[in-house]
């Protein structure tokens, strides 16, 4: 056999497992699933240290504390979410509209993760996939195989002990890129979660298999002339510094009310931000974003601001936490990189006049990379938040919240937890939630026919309902009706 032999045997094999995963699963009742999910949540959750220090080491990217967090939203947050969900059979009964809905697998599910969560990830859409009864092959980022292959290898021995069918989980040791697109557009393939480059996420999009894929989050955050702004500042870096930026919920620009800007700036200043000038824009430019590919550097994403300053070859003060490069107004696009989505402590400023103008400021950054996903406000006008929020296009309006973790749900809010941010039609998604269970379920509904009786009779009499009226009947009634109302 050839090496392409090879490679389409593994495929096909792979398929085959998971399909025979998949028929094993249909079988298996709520209690069953439920005692999978809490041993494959408890596995990750009691490795979440473990698995965090293997990411950093594998990638060289963010910070094994913060990467220890993410485990545990996307272990424990996301387990004490689903555990209760029906998910087998019988899910609701509406007595009032008479529909049954049964919960049914969706099928094999190939999932794809990224360099920047890549345990957290891992975690999340097993976890989910498990719950929801359907066998999911992971395909990790070339850079975090290693941690993302132990992840996914310590969840299936989890699974198995407790009753999983053999190879629920898979994953990839190593793949080419035509191997991934055979993976994608298999015919058994029954739905693609793909979490990575624009690039991928697009090739996911043409496999003709249905997609959930995570558009880039290009996110403004406007400071409003009512904020706290000691508050604001202080949320605004407890966000964009958490894993050195990793999250594509993070900020990547700050728009501030001229009200208040001179104490905004003061404030990020006096917390350790570092407003480069115009000379040191352009050279964090260079090394910060590849125009050639049209997206951020790897070689910056999730490292320290002083590294990064000095890839660029400028001196920062000691204790720089963040850099920051006020842009001018119309500074933002292509040709300035630092006003798109760069996942490293790297924020552009813009100072606006106006309520309004900071709202077309927000959408114009928004729509440069970002649409559909997270956009965030520090206000303290309920009237100016909603306003705010029904101009931008935007799946999460996080408020007086640091993104990254509000618009992961679970911490902040309310937001279902989740490490799959889908983006709306601006994101190409069908959805604009945090990607669940309910998003990996095919629904069968029981239509039951519905029986109105006119009050005069029993339940029971054939003759005397609407339903019962042939269509000369139905007509001719309508027209008695027609002529009660003209008079």
């Amino acid at each position: 056999m050839d090496k392409t032999d090879i490679q389409d045997q593994f495929i096909e094999e792979t398929m085959q497992k998971a399909t025979e995963a998949a028929n094993a699963f249909v079988k298996l009742d709520q209690d069953q699933t439920d005692r999978i999910v809490r041993a494959v949540y408890e596995a990750g959750f009691n490795n979440r240290w473990h698995l965090a220090e293997m990411a950093h080491k594998e990638t060289g990217i963010g910070i094994i504390q913060d990467k220890v967090i993410k485990n545990i939203i996307a272990s424990r947050f996301v387990y004490r979410d689903i555990k209760n969900q029906k998910t087998v059979g019988i899910i609701s009964e509406d007595p009032d509209s008479q529909i049954t809905e049964i919960a049914r697998p969706v099928g094999p599910i190939f999932a794809v993760t990224p360099v920047t969560n890549p345990t957290s990830t891992a975690l999340f859409k097993i976890l989910i996939a498990m719950k929801t009864r359907n066998p999911i092959i992971i395909f990790p980022h070339g850079a975090a195989r290693n941690c993302t292959n132990e992840t996914a290898r310590m969840c299936y021995d989890a699974a198995l002990k407790a009753g999983a069918p053999e190879h629920c989980i898979q994953w990839i040791p190593k793949a080419t890129r035509d191997q991934v697109l055979h993976f994608m557009s298999h015919k058994k393939t029954a739905l693609i979660l793909a979490t990575g480059s624009v690039s991928l996420v697009r090739t996911a999009n043409t496999s003709g298999n249905p997609v959930i894929g995570v558009g880039p989050g290009n996110v403004p955050v406007y400071i409003g002339k009512s904020a706290d702004v000691a508050f604001a500042v202080d949320q605004i870096l407890l966000s964009k510094l958490f894993d050195n930026g990793t999250i594509c919920a993070s900020e990547q620009a700050v728009v501030v009310s001229m009200n208040n800007a001179k104490q905004v700036k003061e404030e990020f200043i006096r917390r350790g931000a570092y407003f480069l000038s115009p000379e040191e824009i352009e050279k964090v430019s260079k090394i910060a974003f590849n125009l050639y590919l049209r997206s951020m550097s790897a070689e910056v994403i999730g490292k320290p601001a002083p590294v990064i300053a000095q890839m660029a070859g400028i001196q920062v003060p000691e204790g720089t936490k963040l850099l920051m490069a006020q842009m001018d107004k119309e500074q933002v696009g292509i040709a300035w990189p630092l006003s798109l989505e760069i996942l490293a402590p790297i924020l552009a400023y813009y100072e606006v006049d106006s309520f309004e103008e900071g709202i077309k400021m927000c959408r114009r950054i928004n729509e440069h990379g970002g649409l559909g996903h997270t956009v965030s406000i520090f206000s303290n006008d309920d009237e100016k938040i909603r306003y705010f929020a029904q101009s931008l296009n935007a799946g999460r309006i996080v408020v007086n919240t640091p993104s990254s973790q509000g618009a992961l749900g679970g911490l902040y809010n309310g937001l279902t937890p989740s490490m799959t941010l889908a983006c709306g039609s601006g994101g190409k998604n069908y959805t604009t939630d945090n990607i669940s269970v309910r998003h990996l379920l095919n629904i069968q509904r029981i239509a039951y026919r519905k029986i109105s009786f006119c009050g005069e009779h029993q339940q029971g009499d054939a003759f005397c309902c609407d339903v019962h009226l042939t269509i000369d009947e139905i007509d001719l009634k309508c027209i008695n009706r027609r002529e009660e109302i003209m008079k």
